[in-house]
């Protein structure tokens, strides 16, 4: 009631910062950070950012401080940052707008979140297999980026969506995209990978991503399966 009637119904710019995204560690099953990508990014008029490290998490604090149109909301894990550089002041970000991370012609890796890393290491393993790999990052779970997955779509072959967050988030978004606009009728291989439909006990979360298959040797077993092809075969 609270974020729909008190938030969302009058457009009211709240922001929304979420802590402990995908999975926790220690703080097991009560505190994974599953669903609120699917509850948040239903509800009509919220934009909802996910981090894909320390600096874009810079970036969108400001995004979100200097957004008055309504509710936003931005997520990020429990834990350390990737080590990346960190900006002296965040950059204000356009809104519903991705990034290309790193260009390639067969396979796409289409990240939401800090999955982005294991994306761009599986990319390096499946251009070593002579499979040429983009990895993007989306940035925004709503609004979707629309030409960056028109892009995506249409000039490869197959596309891997990667997210920490249950089914129905992300993925469902984009899938809904793709249907409507015609892109799956013409051999596009979409895999979307989220975290799994169990309440999962504390680990560490490298095998708890490990174990999801959401790590990089997962991500790059995920495209290998859709082109029909095993890890084996690559090195063989």
């Amino acid at each position: 009631d609270q974020v729909v009637h008190d938030v969302a119904i009058q457009k009211l710019p709240v922001r929304f910062p979420i802590d402990r995204a995908g999975f926790v560690g220690a703080d097991g099953a009560t505190h994974c950070g599953a669903f609120d990508t699917i509850f948040l990014a239903t509800l009509p008029g919220f934009v909802v950012m996910a981090a894909a490290d320390e600096a874009e998490l810079r970036h969108m604090v400001r995004t979100a401080a200097s957004y008055d149109e309504g509710p936003i909301a931005f997520r990020y894990p429990r834990g350390n940052g990737v080590g990346v550089d960190l900006p002296e002041r965040g950059s204000v970000l356009e809104i519903g707008k991705g990034r290309i991370v790193r260009e390639g012609t067969k396979v796409a890796l289409l990240s939401f979140g800090t999955r982005l890393q294991d994306c761009l290491a599986a990319a390096e393993e499946l251009g070593a297999a002579g499979l040429s790999t983009t990895v993007a990052d989306a940035r925004f779970a709503k609004p979707l980026d629309e030409d960056l997955i028109r892009r995506l779509a249409r000039s490869h072959e197959v596309l891997v969506t990667v997210e920490e967050g249950a089914v129905g988030g992300f993925a469902s978004h984009v899938l809904q995209f793709l249907a409507h606009e015609g892109l799956l009728e013409n051999g596009l291989k979409v895999r979307p990978l989220v975290l799994p439909d169990a309440f999962i006990d504390h680990a560490k979360p490298e095998k708890m991503y490990a174990d999801a298959g959401l790590d990089a040797a997962g991500i790059v077993r995920t495209v290998f399966v859709a082109l029909g092809r095993t890890a084996s075969a690559q090195s063989a």
